[in-house]
């Protein structure tokens, strides 16, 4: 068995090989839908003999509905057992059979359907063909990707929702099986922020074919042989009319049709479908400058999301603190502008005139650009009047404490509050009255910015303030470098955190008095302490450690060292 790679569409894009093997072959069979004309037979024709057995394989459904017992899928797995069947018995009988497919044979291709169900019974062969992807590409005449960029092949069935995050996320795309998916397809696009970028191709190298701006595109004229093209962001592409078609016909030589509009005189062959419509969408204006802000995570590029990792990529200039810089990769063009971590707002004020100009900027912060960060920062900066026309948009990113959390387990089940230790823009007085506050809750606590080489002795204070408060053993989740090549997550005692563990890689997170610990087996066969804090709370009687009517926690621990009323964690002691 022979699943034979045909090409985009072209007959002179068949290979040597598939050339080869089809005049080899005593079968040939091929797929059709149920009004019988097959295009892979159109695209090989030149090529039969009149001694070839053929073997149509018409699908009992393509989009339509069915009253199968087991509905569309159903439908088409028997329709594919009696192909692999009809193969079989020729297979059986000495007969080499050549399965042809459009483009690739194992790229979205109806041959791997026989080739699953027959290939590990029958000797076989797959003769690659060129794809539809590298076929878009070339009638473009744009580069797909270049260097270390990325490219990402869509099925257009997939949800809007899921389209735009891939699309976000990636270098260049190219998204296939349009038709009646064009709508979807082209709001991911836009929704993506790529929509200005975006090609359209149909049936390439195919009589009728049409190249264009996906943007002025009729929902209603897209075939289902269409492909939307982002292509590489580093080479603009040629400029083109807004949708250049292709005669109906093929040269008679099997040479691939001129790229581009007709020359003058030439008699119009396109298809009705085909013609530019009087009402097509207006095409995308370029965009303006912007500033992006953008949370990269924790630490590294699994902890981006695909919307930050898309708005990274598209900037042409990143601002930022140089530790958060070094985290996103260098592309060719983009201009960085690093600087130190205590110039917030004249990093802002700074990537707001950029955009002002004309300039796409991201800053890049850490973990999530509103939680402590620079967020803030480009807001407030943007209040200026000088700054009210320049578009502002922040992305989220994974916080810290979250990252941290779910490395100690779940200490974040329930209420908590999160403050920072930073004493540099607000006073320390402040930050005590906060942390007194959130204890007297019982509120789990997460402490962000502890401590640095400047500032060494916020960690203890804070220890006696919740001291006051919280028992000894309370759980305290130590992380330090959370995604990182240091990652290190300890679970102590509140009564033994040692503030010279502690540094401005790390977060705390102080649990409450519902906060438990277990010991439990990790992936690398060591025991593990997890945390976790219960998502009910006691109903009847006081707040643990709260005095009757006193509206207050008490500082009066039992000779236990829990406060009063403080029930039992359960669990295990901490380390």
């Amino acid at each position: 068995m022979y699943g034979v790679g045909l090409g985009p569409g072209d007959p002179a894009l068949l290979t040597v090989r598939a050339v080869e093997v089809i005049g080899e072959a005593d079968v040939v069979a091929y797929h059709s839908a149920r009004h019988g004309r097959s295009i892979a037979r159109s695209i090989a024709a030149r090529y039969l003999r009149p001694d070839h057995i053929e073997e149509a394989l018409v699908y009992p459904v393509t989009t339509e509905a069915t009253d199968h017992p087991g509905g569309y899928r159903g439908a088409l797995d028997e329709f594919y057992e009696e192909a692999a069947a009809r193969l079989a018995a020729h297979l059986d009988a000495g007969r080499g059979v050549a399965v042809l497919a459009e483009g690739d044979p194992l790229f979205y291709g109806s041959y791997m359907h026989m080739h699953k169900r027959l290939a590990h019974r029958y000797p076989t062969e797959v003769v690659p063909g060129v794809t539809s992807v590298s076929a878009a590409a070339a009638r473009l005449g744009t580069p797909l990707v270049e260097a270390d960029e990325v490219l990402t092949v869509l099925p257009g069935t997939l949800s809007e929702e899921e389209l735009a995050a891939r699309i976000a996320a990636t270098d260049a795309a190219v998204v296939m099986k349009l038709g009646r998916t064009f709508t979807a397809v082209r709001g991911a696009l836009e929704r993506a922020g790529r929509l200005a970028d975006a090609h359209y191709v149909e049936r390439a190298t195919m009589p009728g074919e049409r190249t264009g701006e996906l943007a002025s595109v009729d929902p209603d004229s897209v075939p289902y042989f269409s492909v939307a093209v982002l292509p590489s962001r580093r080479t603009p592409p040629p400029a083109r009319p807004t949708a250049t078609t292709a005669p109906d016909a093929t040269p008679a030589s099997g040479a691939t049709p001129a790229t581009g509009p007709a020359p003058a005189g030439t008699p119009a062959t396109t298809p009705a479908h085909a013609q530019a419509p009087t009402d097509a969408p207006t095409p995308v204006p370029a965009p303006r400058g912007e500033v992006v802000v953008v949370g990269t995570g924790p630490a590294g590029p699994l902890w981006l999301t695909p919307e930050s990792r898309g708005a990274l990529a598209a900037a042409e200039d990143l601002v930022g603190y140089t530790t958060y810089l070094a985290r996103v990769p260098v592309r060719p063009g983009q201009r960085r502008h690093g600087s130190d971590n205590k110039v917030e707002a004249e990093r802002a004020e700074f990537a707001l005139d950029l955009a002002r100009r004309g300039r796409r900027v991201a800053v890049v912060s850490g973990g999530d650009p509103g939680v402590f960060a620079m967020a803030t920062a480009v807001l407030e900066a943007a209040a200026q009047d000088a700054y009210r026309d320049v578009p502002v948009r922040v992305l989220p990113g994974v916080t810290a404490a979250n990252a941290a959390a779910a490395r100690a387990g779940a200490p974040l089940g329930h209420d908590y509050a999160a403050l920072s230790l930073s004493d540099r823009l607000k006073p320390w007085e402040v930050i005590a009255d906060r942390l007194r506050a959130a204890a007297s809750a019982d509120l789990v606590i997460a402490l962000y910015n502890p401590g640095s080489r400047s500032r060494t002795w916020q960690v203890g204070k804070a220890r006696e303030v919740l001291l006051e408060h919280r028992a000894p053993d309370t759980p305290v989740v130590v992380a330090r470098d959370v995604g990182g090549p240091g990652e290190q997550v300890r679970v102590v005692g509140l009564g033994e955190l040692d503030p010279a563990e502690v540094d401005m890689r790390t977060l705390l997170i102080v649990g409450s008095s519902r906060t438990r610990t277990a010991r439990r087996g990790g992936p690398d066969g060591e025991e593990t302490v997890v945390a976790w804090t219960p998502r009910s709370y006691p109903e009847d009687g006081p707040l643990p450690g709260r005095a009757e009517g006193s509206g207050r926690l008490t500082d009066r621990a039992d000779p236990s060292g829990r406060l009063p009323g403080r029930p039992d964690p359960g669990g295990v002691p901490l380390p």
